[in-house]
C-alpha cells in the first residue's frame, strides 16, 4: 500500500470516528434532556413556571395604582433611546437606554449599561428595579435582564411596554377604571423622571399586595 492510499485510509477512519462521536453525543444529550424533564412531574413543572413568572413579571395595573398612592418601593427604568424618553415616558421612570436612537440598538454598550444599573441598585438597595421597553413582546427588556444577571444584578420586568401603557390604556386597566383614570396623569416628557400630579385616588382592584391585579 503506497503512502497516498495510507493517507486516504487514515482520513476515512478519522471521519468515521468523528461521525460516530457526534451521533453518540447527540443521543446522550437527548437522553439527558429527556431525563431532566421526565424526572419532574407535571405539577412540579407548573409550579416552577409560576415561580419564575411571579418572581420576574410585574403587573402594570399594580404599578399604576401604587403611583396614585405615592408608593416609592420601586423604580421604573425606560430602556428606549434617550430621544424617545425625552419625548414621552412613564412618569417617575429613569432612562438607561439600550438603544442609540429610534432605529438602532446599543446592546454592545455593556459597560455603560451595567455600570448604570449597578449605580442605580447601590443607591436604591430597598427598592425593586423594574424595566420596560417598547411593548410586551419586545425582547430588549429580556436581553438587558440577562446581561444584568450575568453581572449579578437582578431586575424585574413590567408586564407591558411603553406602547401599551401610552396607547392601549383600556387593555390592562379594568373597564370601570377607563373613565376614572387619565393616561396623561401617568406620562411625563423631558429628560427628568417627572412626578405624579393631580391623580385622584380611585377604587380599583380590591386585592392589594403581591396578589393584586
Amino acid at each position: 500500500m503506497n503512502c497516498q492510499n495510507k493517507m486516504r485510509l487514515k482520513l476515512r477512519s478519522a471521519l468515521v470516528f468523528l461521525l460516530i462521536a457526534a451521533v453518540i453525543g447527540g443521543i446522550s444529550g437527548a437522553f439527558t434532556t429527556n431525563y431532566l424533564l421526565d424526572d419532574k412531574s407535571q405539577e412540579e413543572l407548573i409550579a416552577e413556571f409560576y415561580a419564575v413568572e411571579t418572581s420576574v413579571s410585574v403587573s402594570p395595573h399594580h404599578i399604576r395604582k401604587g403611583m396614585a398612592k405615592g408608593d416609592n418601593s420601586f423604580i421604573l427604568v425606560d430602556l428606549r433611546s434617550e430621544e424617545e424618553y425625552i419625548e414621552e415616558h412613564i412618569v417617575t421612570a429613569v432612562n438607561i437606554p439600550a438603544y442609540k436612537n429610534k432605529d438602532h440598538s446599543d446592546y454592545g454598550a455593556v459597560e455603560r449599561i451595567v455600570s448604570s444599573f449597578k449605580e442605580l441598585r447601590e443607591n436604591n438597595l430597598d427598592k425593586d428595579i423594574i424595566v420596560y421597553c417598547y411593548s410586551g413582546p419586545c425582547m430588549t427588556g429580556r436581553k438587558v435582564g440577562k446581561l444584568l444577571v450575568d453581572n449579578e444584578i437582578y431586575v424585574k420586568h413590567l408586564g407591558i411596554g411603553w406602547n401599551e401603557w401610552r396607547y392601549h390604556w383600556t387593555i390592562w386597566n379594568h373597564a370601570h377604571e377607563w373613565k376614572q383614570t387619565d393616561v396623561l396623569d401617568y406620562v411625563a416628557s423631558g429628560n427628568e423622571p417627572g412626578i405624579i400630579e393631580g391623580v385622584k385616588l380611585k377604587k380599583g382592584c380590591p386585592i392589594e399586595g403581591g396578589l393584586g391585579c
